[in-house]
């Protein structure tokens, strides 16, 4: 099967005469047999005003790119680099129409993304990344790999992305991440292109490979020091009978993406016990108020790689309330109706099963009980129908009647909606002691 062009993108004039190639993703995603959404393409032989001459329109900033004029599907001059500076802008680039096929693609950055494809579906595979894909190797084209930091995280992604087609990272690619992380290039790279590419790989349904691959890489002290922080600090053997907190997260990534892709509850969950990092060594196992100890590095991680806020919305309610959840059968009334308050349930219902997943995953990411019951779905879920029975519309509209004076009515109203809301779920608790007893 060969990546196809319509008949009218075949004949069209833009292209006449193109030695253009399909490149990347689109090639690399074809051979594995998964969809193709996206192509782009790397022309050779020709120039900027050719392109331009053609219809292309120009969008490249620090190399020839081009969008095709029909189709929007970027097209860009074969061009080489060469590093310069720091970081993962420091590279020189150069684009003529002397630079060959084989040089663009020599200077990529894993094999699997160096395979071209011509019009005629022929593989040009200087790099053998068919041979790799064929062995579930993600491996470096070159020693230049090491010359961008951002590789290091795309690696990362790419191993989360195809770890439930059985691909490994090469030895001698890891060695080179971990190069990488001690030279201090990862510190160049931007809070942009950081959370882009661990954006990315949490909608993969592997994240948490993500993680295990930046930490046996030393990256992760870097890209996320307060994760990294988790593994080596221990816990009550009662509760998690894994004992390590790290391992701990990394089987609670897993539990959650059992559930959900949603990339908001699995960053959610990637958070939610930070605050284990800070407890003092002479407190361990125990963790006594690391829900509200970890609000504090979830805010500064989220500021850090400027996350958006409704990731850090829901990561900081998930940190702070995740124990209410566990407790949930055992609290007060009042108790209850905070932690609903406290997930903005009366504004948006859905916050409650966000939060939901996250905690299961919590609860399930732990040695021997990944398959637990969560009775506690059940008694949320009991809840929130208990306090959708309340009519709030009618208590608003009985208090406005009965006090005309206007001054304090809306908070009448708000006193008036909240103890009917606590009256329901005391009659809901005391239902509960009738159903445990019988």
């Amino acid at each position: 099967m060969n990546i196809q062009r319509t008949d009218t993108e075949s004949e069209n004039r833009a292209e006449s005469g193109l030695q253009c190639y399909v490149v990347g993703g689109a090639v690399r995603d074809r051979l594995l047999g998964l969809k193709v959404s996206d192509r782009d393409w790397v022309v050779v032989g020709s120039t900027t005003e050719d392109m331009v001459r053609r219809g292309f329109r120009p969008v490249g900033k620090s190399f020839p790119v081009f969008l095709h004029p029909e189709t929007g599907e970027e097209y860009a001059l074969a061009r080489t680099e060469r590093k310069i500076s720091k970081g993962y802008t420091g590279f020189e680039t150069h684009s003529d129409p002397t630079v060959t096929l084989d040089q663009d693609l020599l200077r990529r950055d894993l094999t699997i993304n160096a395979i071209a494809e011509d019009k005629n579906g022929e593989l040009i595979d200087p790099c053998k990344g068919s041979v790799d894909l064929k062995n579930k190797v993600i491996r470096h084209v070159s020693d230049a790999f090491e010359e961008d930091p951002l590789r290091v995280l795309r690696v990362a992604r790419f191993a989360a992305r195809f770890n439930s087609l059985g691909f490994a990272v090469h030895q001698d690619t890891c060695r080179l991440m971990s190069r990488i992380a001690d030279s201090g290039e990862l510190e160049t790279l931007t809070a942009e292109r950081c959370w882009l590419e661990i954006s990315k790989a949490l909608q993969t349904d592997s994240f948490f490979r993500f993680i295990e691959v930046l930490r046996e890489s030393s990256a992760l002290e870097i890209i996320l020091p307060e994760v990294n922080a988790l593994f080596g600090v221990p816990q009550t053997k009662t509760y998690h009978p894994e004992v390590d907190t790290g391992t701990h997260l990394l089987m609670a990534l897993r539990a959650v993406q059992q559930e959900t892709r949603d990339p908001r509850i699995v960053f959610a969950v990637l958070l939610h016990d930070l605050g284990k990092a800070l407890t003092p060594e002479e407190q361990w196992p125990k963790h006594r108020g690391h829900e509200q100890a970890g609000i504090e590095p979830v805010n500064r991680l989220c500021d850090r790689l400027k996350v958006p806020e409704t990731y850090r919305r829901l990561a900081l309610r998930v940190c702070e309330l995740h124990l209410l959840h566990h407790r949930f059968a055992e609290l007060k009334p009042a108790t209850m109706l905070k932690m609903f308050e406290k997930l903005d349930y009366f504004r948006n219902p859905t916050h409650v099963e966000d939060f939901a997943i996250a905690c299961r995953a919590d609860l399930r990411g732990r040695k021997g009980l990944q398959n637990r019951p969560v009775p506690q779905t059940r008694l949320i879920k009991q809840a929130a129908q208990c306090l959708d029975s309340v009519d709030a519309s009618s208590i608003a509209k009985q208090i406005t009647r009965d006090h005309d004076d206007g001054s304090s009515v809306g908070e009448k109203i708000a006193e008036g909606i909240r103890r009917q809301r606590l009256a329901a779920l005391k009659n809901l608790k005391k239902t509960w002691a009738v159903e445990s007893s019988e």
